[in-house]
Formats: C-alpha cells, structure tokens, sequence
C-alpha cells in the first residue's frame, strides 16, 4: 500500500481527514497525494484565464490545508484537477496506481443527518479503488479489531481482499467475520473465501433482513475500531445504488469504514 490518494472537500472535517491520511501513511511508508477537483468555463471574450486562477487557488489551498498538519515526515505531493471527482481519480489511477483513497466520510454539503455524503458515497459507489472512510474528527490509531461484515463468503474477485490482507498482517489486527444470512441466501454464500477462512480469528452467522442491521446488531459486541465490507450490487451498500449518500438513520459508524471492491 504504497500510494495513497486523499481527496479534499471544505468541510470542518476536511483537515482531520487529511491528518487521519498522514498518520495511516506514516505508519505504512507511503506516499500521499492530497487531490481537488475544481471546475471553470471561461466566459466568450474575457481576457483572463479563469481555468488558471482557479488552478492557482486550488494548490494554495491544498498547500494551506496541508501545513495546518504534522506531515510526520511523509512524501505529499498535491494535485489540482479540472474536471469531475469520479473522472479525475480514474485518470490519478490510470497515470499513478492509487492503492487506497482515504476520504471524510461527509461531503463539502455539511448534512447531520448524513453518514456518507454526496462525495464519499460516489467515489464507493463509481470507483474501483479500494475507499476507507473516516468519519468526522477521528484521531488515527494503529488498527487492533476488524469487524468484516458480508452477506456471502463467497468472493469471486481475486484482488478484493488483498487491501483487507494488508492490514490485518501489517497491524496484526483481529479479524472477526460477520456472515448475515438475508433472505434468500443459498448455502455457497455460508462457505467463506479461504483466504477469509485463513484470515478471520472468529465467525458469527447471523439471520437478519439486511448487512446494514445484522451489522448493527453485533457492532457493539465485537466493539471493532475498523469495519470492513464488500461493494456488491446487492449488498451493504443497495440503498447507495439509488442514491450517492447514506443517512445516519440508514446507518453510522464512529470508526473508519473500509470498503473493498467484490465482484
């Protein structure tokens, strides 16, 4: 996990985020790259460059933002991107090979009753790159207990866990397994992955309506400081395939969510 991309909003939250990537970077020896999108349409004769002026401020405000933290030493490297949030991290991707995107879980529209914002919640829905989301004001600390929660152990993708893997050997982290069986599971979905049969240190099944309640029915029994799910079509994540955001009613964590990408 050597590249990390950290998109920047301007939320109040925004800088915590960014301290939370520093210090997960610190830890891991790996290269930041602090990121805004930014938009400009040059209006029919006008002299001036806006897409320019708008580039200049964006960098100054990702410089601004970046010492306002303790770098801890850490490689950061600053990109201002015009053009769309999902398109611009593609083309990051394409160009640097981006290993995990860390991003506060709220977006620049500050909404209490959200959990997952307008940006965080497209970048897990549209994106192909593994997302840990941090909710507001988390202060980072080494990863001691996952809870990975998933409707099915069985994950065709060869690459998905492979970020789970990571942390779980880097931290020496407990993995406690969550496998809901929701309505209409076949028995394929209770053999879990071997590489999570390898990795997990407990398993609970568990029968309920959804991930979303099964997950908040032993969330406070495992007390996780890191929770883990797969992005299926039809999994944890159905209610943000209707939308980009999560409400807090629909669900909410205190601790970092990992999202990995499942087939």
């Amino acid at each position: 996990m050597k590249h990390i991309l950290v998109p920047i909003g301007s939320t109040e939250s925004a800088q915590s985020t960014l301290q939370y990537a520093i210090d997960f970077a610190a830890d891991n020896n790996a290269k930041i790259f602090v990121f805004r999108a930014y938009n400009a349409q040059s209006k029919a004769g006008t002299m001036v460059n806006v897409s320019n002026i708008i580039a200049r401020e964006t960098n100054l405000y990702l410089k601004t933002m970046v010492k306002a933290c303790n770098t801890n030493n850490v490689d950061i490297k600053l990109i201002a991107a015009k053009g769309g949030v999902i398109d611009s991290i593609q083309n990051i991707d394409a160009e640097l090979g981006i290993d995990l995107v860390i991003v506060g879980a709220k977006s620049n529209a500050i909404k209490e009753e959200l959990f997952l914002g307008n940006t965080a919640g497209s970048i897990v829905k549209k994106s192909d790159i593994t997302v840990l989301a941090i909710p507001d004001g988390y202060i980072y600390k080494p990863v001691t207990t996952i809870l990975m929660a998933t409707k099915s152990g069985d994950i065709r993708s060869k690459t998905a866990l492979k970020p789970l893997q990571y942390v779980v050997k880097k931290y020496k982290a407990k993995l406690n397994v969550l496998l809901v069986k929701t309505p209409n599971y076949t028995d394929e979905d209770l053999v879990l992955h071997q590489d999570l049969e390898v990795m997990k240190s407990t398993l609970t099944v568990t029968e309920n309506a959804t991930t979303f309640q099964g997950v908040l029915e032993h969330f406070k029994t495992h007390n996780p400081d890191m929770l883990c799910v797969l992005r299926r079509k039809r999994g944890f994540f159905k209610k943000l395939w209707e939308k980009n955001t999560i409400l807090k009613e629909e669900f909410y964590t205190n601790v970092p969510l990992l999202v990995l990408r499942g087939k």
